[in-house]
């Protein structure tokens, strides 16, 4: 298949080197040094047992209109990213290309095909303006959730953390042949995509953990296993999800794993700073909207209370604003 993978950073680095080694013509749509690197030394990943695998024939691209019709479309920038990327991505589709995402959290097309009173509704919290539905409609879209960790640790260089499941789903629940086509093209490059007629119960499970401890961890700079053993922290993780699974069963989800045993697997990950730690660390901006934002939002629509959420929610943006503040000078 011809690929292309937008935001070769962590995830989409890793993807890419494994499906470039499995057969697969991948182009990385990248930017600066990681554009100069890939295109000088090609794709190095490191997995988590210490083996080196390089892709040097991936292709590493900054003009969209230069590599063309693609036959899949990987969309592996954070979801707060995409917006700037929405213009450009139209010119990798042919008639039947499809397109993958792995943002985090509650993506733009939740209510496409979905059914219901809400059918059809914008997710604003992460598509403002609606123009990331647009430019990248929702019937070209097959949802993704990424749980691997990996870093991207010096440009063109990704470091495997573990985990290689990427479930995939088409929005109607059905199991198309474009479907079954990606997902046997990915467990062709060593993952495991089983297709799932629910994804969007699998996004809410795994944006449980998401919209809890990262923002806790964020404000907090503690880890993931401190969260839950300071009691504090562990019983407002708790009133939190207890909220996010009121505003999930309003939209007809229900989760396959206990509260509890979802808190104790955060806990049993150890001394793990959250992503979104990461990036306020480094001072970049973090995925507030699509991982908390988004389920405000859900809450307001379907009527359900969310205080708790809400409250992390006001000072997590506060801390996002004041840094950005900050790195401007202002």
């Amino acid at each position: 298949m011809k690929i292309a993978i937008i935001g070769a950073g962590a995830i989409g680095g890793y993807v890419g080197v494994k499906l470039a080694l499995a057969g697969e013509h991948v182009t990385c749509m990248v930017r600066g040094a990681n554009l100069e690197a890939i295109r000088r030394s090609g794709l190095k990943l490191i997995m988590s047992d210490g083996s080196e695998h390089v892709a040097a024939d991936v292709k590493a691209s900054d003009d969209y209109t230069a590599v063309g019709p693609q036959d899949l479309v990987i969309l592996a920038v954070k979801a707060h990213q995409v917006e700037a990327v929405a213009n450009d991505v139209p010119t990798l589709f042919g008639p039947d290309t499809v397109v993958v995402t792995m943002q985090n959290g509650i993506p733009y097309w939740y209510f496409h095909r979905h059914g219901g009173a809400l059918a059809g509704t914008v997710v604003r919290s992460v598509d403002p303006d609606g123009v990331i539905g647009r430019k990248i409609p929702a019937e070209r879209i097959i949802g993704c959730v990424v749980y691997p960790a990996a870093e991207l640790i010096a440009p063109g260089v990704v470091r495997h953390i573990e985990g290689e499941r990427f479930p995939l789903g088409d929005l109607d629940g059905s199991n198309s042949a474009r479907v079954t086509r990606v997902a046997e093209c990915f467990n062709r490059a060593g993952f495991k995509s089983p297709v799932l007629d629910n994804i969007r119960a699998e996004i809410w499970l795994k944006a449980w953990g998401n919209l809890t401890f990262n923002p806790i961890s964020a404000l907090t700079r503690a880890m993931l296993v401190d969260i839950c053993q300071f009691p504090p922290t562990r019983a407002l993780a708790e009133a939190m999800m207890t909220e996010a699974q009121a505003v999930a069963g309003k939209l007809g989800i229900s989760f396959r794993v206990p509260l509890e045993k979802r808190i104790a697997g955060a806990e049993k990950v150890g001394k793990h700073k959250t992503s979104m730690l990461q990036d306020i660390e480094a001072e970049r901006p973090p995925e507030i909207e699509a991982l908390v934002g988004s389920v405000v939002e859900l809450g307001r629509l379907t009527h359900t209370p969310t205080p708790n959420i809400d409250a992390v929610y006001a000072l997590a943006g506060l801390l996002a604003r004041t840094i950005a503040a900050n790195r401007r000078g202002t």
